[in-house]
């Protein structure tokens, strides 16, 4: 967790362009952008990957789709796409959970 790029994002520590931030989330924008708006939500807690959620996280797993709604209303973005890659076989790079926010336009 020492070395999670994401926790130090979220604790200030690194650079980044947060565009977002609450209490429990930070929403940064991706280094390697896939969309002309790709952003990441994140929660602060740090989770490895979504195999390691539990019954306990379900609400913060919630949160995550429903900030991602309020993303959309902020940027004015009509439509986007979710994605959420999960172990590095499904194409997760950094062992932090984390949601992508892409959209094909930055509202």
């Amino acid at each position: 967790m020492m070395e999670c790029i994401f926790c130090k994002i979220a604790q200030k520590e690194t650079p980044s362009d947060i565009s977002y931030e609450d209490e429990r989330f930070v929403v940064f924008s991706d280094i390697r952008p896939k969309a002309p708006l790709h952003l990441l939500i994140t929660p602060k807690k740090h989770i490895p990957t979504l195999l390691e959620t539990k019954e306990e996280h379900k609400e913060l797993l919630g949160e995550m789709i429903l900030l991602a709604r309020t993303i959309a209303q902020v940027k004015k973005v009509n439509g986007f796409k979710l994605q959420m890659n999960v172990g590095k076989e499904g194409g997760q790079e950094i062992d932090h959970l984390h949601l992508h926010f892409l959209a094909q336009s930055r509202g």
